[in-house]
């Protein structure tokens, strides 16, 4: 039996609680459906798109960086059959929340391309990685953005008695040809203005997560390497990147941990801007560079 102060109170509420659990089953059946994930009529991140290019597999030997990542390293052209997992923003910390999270099962190697923005905390990155949305926070309200962007557009074919859309962006950005001088001057100020005076303390939660993905690799057994990323140098490196190098290298060398520096490997001419290499030239480069190394450096053993 309900205690009659608990019935009057349901019988008082019964359109606000029943309005309340209608909102919880149908956030909860949405997030089932997982339109974000399911339906091109909505906005795809990164690593979305990576599943969707390999048959939405959760599991193989990663290639993980950000945007440089994606841009120089041609999966299709290479014999290490990495699977490219450059995130637009990616940091460090990202590959913590995919693999704390058991979003993606990474097997027998782990290749980290490092640039000079992957391991900036205050660098903001895509809010709609799988990994940032609470337990508790709904999914409706978590991609709201676009689920607005399609609700309109559903809106406006509906008035013209269309049910069509336009299915959504589902490749990751590359970069071909090269950028002027003027554009690229341009892009290495405005990096010096936002991140010129960053210091060590600004790369703390990357640097733990740094550490939490090595000890990772251990436990799990998976081959670890990491890649200095290319960088313009026809412009001088950002003034933190030799403290940030000596720190992460102090750390990888800790932990034995085969490291390749490209950063100042390649010329000018093979860039698109300042830290993305042009798919053209460069990246067949790049591609081929670390085929090399890591056949060098010999098979991972099995895990």
């Amino acid at each position: 039996m309900i205690p009659l102060k608990a019935a009057a109170f349901l019988k008082k509420n019964s359109f606000v609680l029943g309005l309340l659990l209608a909102l919880v089953v149908s956030d909860l059946l949405i997030s089932w459906w997982n339109p974000m994930v399911s339906s091109r009529r909505f906005y795809k991140n990164d690593f979305t798109k990576t599943l969707y290019h390999h048959g939405w597999s959760q599991s193989g030997p990663v290639f993980f960086g950000n945007s440089s990542v994606t841009g120089a390293y041609i999966e299709d052209k290479s014999d290490a059959h990495l699977v490219e997992m450059g995130l637009s923003y990616g940091k460090l910390t990202d590959l913590k929340g995919i693999l704390a999270d058991h979003l993606y099962q990474v097997r027998d190697e782990l290749v980290i391309g490092i640039d000079v923005h992957t391991m900036l905390d205050p660098l903001e990155t895509d809010p709609t990685y799988q990994w940032f949305k609470p337990w508790y926070q709904p999914y409706v309200y978590t991609y709201r953005d676009y689920f607005r962007d399609s609700g309109e557009e559903f809106a406006r074919n509906l008035r013209k008695g269309s049910l069509a859309y336009e299915p959504r962006w589902i490749d990751k950005e590359l970069y071909p040809g090269r950028k002027d001088d003027a554009f690229l001057k341009t892009k290495w100020e405005d990096y010096d203005k936002r991140f010129g005076a960053m210091t060590l303390k600004d790369f703390k939660d990357n640097l733990d997560a740094l550490q939490w993905v090595i000890g990772y690799a251990k436990e799990h057994k998976l081959s670890l390497r990491v890649i200095w990323m290319p960088w313009n140098k026809g412009y001088a490196d950002p003034p933190y990147v030799a403290s940030l190098k000596q720190e992460v290298n102090s750390q990888l060398q800790a932990a034995n941990v085969p490291t390749l520096d490209l950063m100042h490997t390649y010329e000018p001419r093979y860039f698109h801007d300042l830290v993305h290499l042009n798919r053209e030239e460069g990246a067949p480069l790049f591609t081929k560079e670390v085929d090399t190394w890591l056949k060098s450096l010999g098979k991972p053993s099995k895990s």
